[in-house]
């Protein structure tokens, strides 16, 4: 067997596109979410350059977009009081924020908080603060299987 060596790639950024059921709405939302403006905006279509997380985020417009299998979004933090600035900033920009602090998930603790699009999308921003517990460990807070609400 040859033994390629192989060029590491430099990826730019990520990029997610998610279907929306209204795009003028979902881009108001993510004007706020994000604290940008779109950089391109097309009927039916908004894309946000992100640069810190680096991110290609475009939104679709298709109609009867119903929750699907996407579980959620998120962004990792460095720190509490960097998931802490960015809840102020997105309460100051009139979205409604959950928090989950010192929660156990994914077999990790962290704090975190979160948002929810016209959608249901849901995002989080997040620092581990304890990482790889136990299988043994219960993982997650809630008890219930029902996806997270975020009250409106």
């Amino acid at each position: 067997m040859e033994n390629k060596t192989r060029t590491e790639v430099k990826a730019l950024k990520a990029h997610i596109a998610i279907n929306v059921s209204d795009v003028s709405q979902s881009t108001e939302f993510y004007r706020k979410m994000l604290g940008l403006e779109p950089c391109k905006v097309r009927t039916g279509y908004a894309k946000f350059d992100v640069q810190n997380p680096p991110l290609n985020l475009t939104l679709n417009e298709r109609k009867g977009v119903t929750a699907g299998a996407l579980s959620h979004l998120g962004i990792q933090v460095n720190s509490t009081d960097d998931v802490m600035t960015i809840r102020q900033t997105w309460i100051d920009a009139g979205l409604i924020t959950r928090d989950e602090m010192q929660t156990n998930c994914c077999y990790a603790i962290q704090d975190k908080t979160w948002v929810e699009d016209p959608d249901g999308n849901q995002w989080e921003v997040f620092v581990v603060l304890e990482d790889n517990l136990a299988a043994s460990a219960v993982c997650c807070t809630s008890d219930s299987a029902e996806p997270i609400s975020i009250a409106r």
